[in-house]
């Protein structure tokens, strides 16, 4: 009596799925290629041609990350066109802030059972962040691991590469005694502290329900899309006294900023002088979250720091203003 067959389909891997959804976004992720890119997708390796001809030391800046269990929220609403722009966005402000302009952008999609319609929207959500920052999303990979992830669920990676002139590379070695502490807003949580506001939240509240106060359910106001800053520091970093930026993600706005402190100096930041965004009080209300653990956690309403000298102030506040952007003067360097 001769054995049943198991195919790789039995095991739980379609690779025909796989090649359905390479198809389906070839569109719209040629949309987002340029002149240096030398390849289609579906090849072994992506082919970028970098144009440095205005560096005279050009330095690549790369940077890969995640997005954390802000993807179980887009579980429970069942919506995923939002999650790859978090992580594209996220990515470009962590090269951003190093004064680089990024080049292109390259993902890591994977889960148990390939859905077709999932990961196109969330490869869309990719392409779509990647055209809004001038990215060129070249390459990716696509695995199917069964047993690994529950039904419905996946995981997002993505890495980016970008290039500065090592002449005009932001470190924060300029910073010194004195200098303004000045912040941006964000749009929310971005993509830190997701552990700890579904803890506090989905505790009270279900993905649907729209709290007191708020114009939208809990899962929307939670997905709401990490912001990009591209365009406020391609704008800001060319005054002379901006002397650093620092993207506040995981560990918040003390230690992110910290970060591009040289030896010797602090912050003392005035937590009073920007008004927190709704979602923060509502979590920490809820909670009973200690003011510590707020501020390490998220970026309680600034997602991008400046650190000028004052002389700098009243021109990062016109170019500011004129990208429609609020700097709030947050605390010194002491």
């Amino acid at each position: 009596m001769s054995k049943k067959q198991v195919t790789y389909k039995d095991s739980g891997v379609d690779v025909e799925a796989g090649e359905k959804l390479v198809n389906s976004i070839k569109d719209v992720v040629k949309d987002t290629h340029n002149v240096s890119v030398l390849s289609n997708i579906g090849g072994f390796g992506a082919l970028f041609q970098p144009n440095f001809s205005s560096m005279d030391e050009p330095v690549l800046v790369s940077s890969v990350d995640g997005v954390g269990t802000k993807l179980i929220v887009a579980f429970k609403t069942n919506k995923h066109d939002t999650v790859g722009q978090d992580l594209v966005n996220h990515c470009v402000n962590d090269i951003a802030v190093c004064g680089a302009t990024p080049l292109f952008f390259m993902d890591y999609f994977s889960t148990g059972s390939l859905k077709q319609e999932v990961g196109f929207q969330v490869i869309s959500g990719f392409a779509k962040a990647c055209r809004e920052n001038g990215v060129a999303l070249i390459g990716g990979e696509t695995a199917e691991m069964p047993d690994i992830y529950n039904e419905g669920e996946f995981d997002l990676a993505g890495t980016i590469v970008g290039a500065v002139d090592k002449s005009k590379l932001i470190s924060g070695d300029k910073i010194t005694k004195g200098d303004l502490v000045i912040g941006f807003k964000s749009s929310g949580l971005h993509t830190n502290g997701y552990s700890l506001a579904r803890k506090v939240l989905f505790s009270e509240f279900d993905i649907d329900d729209t709290p007191d106060g708020f114009s939208q359910s809990i899962g929307d106001e939670l997905l709401t899309i990490h912001k990009s800053y591209l365009e406020l520091i391609t704008s800001l970093k060319e005054i002379n006294g901006v002397n650093g930026f620092s993207h506040i993600t995981g560990g918040g706005l003390i230690s992110n900023t910290k970060r591009v402190l040289p030896d010797g100096l602090d912050l003392d930041i005035d937590w009073e002088s920007w008004d927190r965004p709704g979602i923060f009080k509502l979590i920490q209300n809820t909670g009973n979250v200690p003011e510590e653990d707020m501020r390490r956690t998220f970026n309680l309403g600034i997602g991008l720091v400046a650190v000028i000298s004052p002389k700098a102030y009243n021109q990062v506040k016109e170019k500011s203003k004129a990208l429609c952007e609020e700097p709030i003067e947050i605390g010194r360097v002491v």
